[in-house]
């Protein structure tokens, strides 16, 4: 495996939270503790998938979160709790999403979607790329595999998927890292979000 297990331990976390399997999540979390991720870093991974699976998801894997701490603290685990945030630079949150959205993209984003409904942009540059992407506690390659394996665990957003490879791989994350991230999802999902990862990613690399 390329990906170390600390970024394997991602995989399950954000796409158990996608679904909603929360029986899963609490298994995933409890391996994502054992792998070495810190409270804050999973903290801002159910956080940050609010934005790809809603809030009812993200609200419940928090409280899935805290009660498995809960017991791991009644059984005399430790965890370590990780960094907290530094603040965001001082500023327009929308220049600042726009900046990083351009660094991960690779290009400025316009079209006529955004034209459509450019409150849908504003947020998305303002709330998504520069309030949520601004935050320093989880790196960004960190923070494109938590969103590829929540986007392949559901239906019919196969679009964003495959933007997200794209962008996941402007991070940093190598060819042999997003098949290490497929193979995670085939052993630690299931058949259907993999083989979805999978035929996305044969189109982000041609």
């Amino acid at each position: 495996m390329s990906l170390t297990p600390r970024r394997q331990a991602i995989v399950p976390i954000a796409a158990f939270t996608a679904t909603g399997d929360l029986p899963q999540l609490r298994q995933a979390l409890t391996g994502g503790l054992d792998a070495g991720l810190t409270i804050s870093e999973i903290k801002e991974i159910l956080v940050q998938l609010y934005a790809y699976a809603g809030f009812p998801r993200s609200l419940n894997a928090l409280g899935t979160f805290m009660a498995v701490l809960q017991q791991r603290q009644a059984d005399g685990i430790d965890d370590p709790p990780g960094a907290e945030p530094s603040p965001l630079p001082a500023g327009s949150s929308s220049e600042l999403g726009a900046e990083h959205q351009t660094r991960l993209t690779g290009t400025p984003v316009t079209g006529a979607l955004f034209d459509f409904a450019p409150a849908i942009d504003e947020f998305l540059k303002a709330h998504l790329f520069g309030d949520i992407f601004g935050r320093d506690n989880l790196d960004w390659p960190s923070r494109e595999i938590a969103t590829v394996a929540a986007l392949a665990s559901l239906d019919g957003v196969e679009s964003q998927l495959q933007s997200h490879l794209g962008i996941a791989r402007n991070t940093g994350l190598t060819e042999t890292d997003l098949r290490d991230l497929v193979a995670t999802l085939q052993d630690r999902v299931g058949r259907a979000a993999a083989d979805r990862a999978n035929e996305t990613l044969e189109k982000v690399l041609i």
